[in-house]
């Protein structure tokens, strides 16, 4: 499991899973490693986005981000794979808050998981997109980074997942080697020059690891990064034939962790990227400033933020992403931008289930704690009961995370928790 650091300490996940937690994860410095698989759906923490449940290799991300890019400065980041959502929740929270994070998933299916789970982690400073890796060739050089997690054949995930030997073949390595060419070739044009450009697969094939490195170096101006690692991580260097490029392999008897194989790449400062355009359309209308004054009270900062309108829902996004969000807007079909915020009707807001568990939510709204069976009840979107000294709107929390909304009425508490995102285990 990794931890959200912007919603929860180290110290408060360690006193709720008391002697559950076995050892922090070496390469992340928010990744514990648990001693048994409790049951997540019935943790209410998990559904207010203190955690994210990820495998331990694949948190060395943070470890390529953190040697390969300058992390202080502003960036723009594509995740070009992203659904589920474990790099870009771990992406989020290793870029600075003044950058701008491009989170897109590919297949239709599934990015209305990598929608939630990015809701859940609670930033502003995301855009969820649904978009094929060529249709980024509308942002020529627009991207500081861009992360490729290729689909690839899964052998890296033979010991977590038996299944996955049945469907492997050697066969399958090829096509995935096709593939990940040609997703690489759709995307990379919208990495600027100087750029960094980050690999990474859970397969132990060198078709798709080494070959595809050097597949890269020879069609493209690229340099490759060589890492500082300790040797006692177990973390296996490893060289393309051709060349002569580094990555890394993780290996389940010598890492704790599945396989994966990670390498980064720095795009060449001399290759020249064409010029994307800064026109767009208006689609979205802007708040005007006197509907603004009613959402204030929710948020915290509120003058730090820029508000739409899409299909009368308000949606805030940092002020400094202004041009940023408009860019991407006109080139790329958006599934979810910043945070939405509600529905204002006859100046009230009805707010979003979005607004609760972000990290942008006022401090001051009244919040009513809950015991974790009354917090489970919540989530099954059942009748709760709770003792308020106030009417209207509330956050319903557990450990002083908001869980999403209640409305307070003289006679009962109406529960908003979305009935989609309820929990039917008992």
């Amino acid at each position: 499991m990794r931890i959200n650091d912007q919603k929860i300490d180290h110290q408060l996940i360690s006193s709720i899973f008391e002697d559950n937690l076995a050892e922090a994860v070496a390469w992340s410095s928010n990744g514990y490693y648990l001693k048994s698989r409790p049951s997540f759906t019935l943790d209410p923490m998990f559904h207010a986005g203190a955690y994210y449940v990820q495998e331990a290799s694949s948190m060395f991300l943070e470890e390529a981000l953190k040697q390969a890019v300058d992390l202080t400065q502003p960036l723009k980041v594509l995740d070009l794979c992203a659904a589920p959502g474990g790099k870009s929740t771990l992406t989020q929270s290793v870029i600075s808050n003044n950058s701008l994070l491009v989170s897109n998933e590919v297949i239709k299916a599934r990015v209305n998981v990598l929608a939630e789970n990015i809701t859940k982690w609670g930033s502003a400073n995301v855009i969820v997109t649904n978009n094929d890796p060529k249709d980024f060739q509308r942002l020529p050089g627009y991207f500081d980074v861009v992360i490729v997690d290729a689909p690839c054949s899964g052998s890296g995930l033979f010991r977590k997942d038996p299944k996955a030997v049945d469907e492997w073949s050697e066969q399958n390595v090829q096509l995935c080697n096709q593939r990940q060419q040609r997703i690489l070739a759709d995307v990379l044009p919208a990495l600027k020059p100087g750029g960094v450009l980050i690999y990474s697969t859970c397969s132990y094939s060198p078709e798709e690891n080494e070959d595809i490195c050097d597949w890269l170096m020879d069609n493209y101006s690229f340099e490759n990064t060589r890492f500082t690692l300790n040797e006692e991580l177990g973390i296996v260097e490893t060289i393309s034939p051709n060349n002569k490029a580094v990555g890394y392999r993780f290996y389940p008897d010598k890492v704790k962790g599945e396989g994966l194989f990670i390498a980064a790449f720095q795009k060449s400062d001399n290759e020249k990227a064409d010029q994307f355009s800064t026109k767009t359309k208006a689609k979205n209308e802007r708040v005007p400033a006197a509907e603004i004054k009613h959402i204030r009270y929710f948020l915290n900062e509120a003058d730090e933020y820029f508000f739409i309108k899409q299909n009368e829902e308000m949606i805030a996004m940092p002020r400094w992403l202004e041009t940023d969000f408009m860019i991407i807007r006109s080139a790329l079909y958006i599934k979810k931008a910043g945070v939405k915020l509600g529905t204002l009707i006859r100046n009230e807001l009805i707010p979003d289930h979005e607004l609760a568990i972000s990290t942008i939510i006022s401090r001051n709204i009244q919040s009513l704690e809950m015991d974790r069976e009354t917090a489970l009840q919540y989530l099954r979107k059942t009748e709760i009961k709770l003792t308020s000294p106030e009417r209207g709107w509330a956050l319903p929390t557990y450990n002083k995370l908001p869980l999403g909304w209640i409305k307070v009425l003289p006679n009962r508490i109406n529960n908003y928790y979305p009935k989609d995102w309820r929990i039917f285990n008992k």
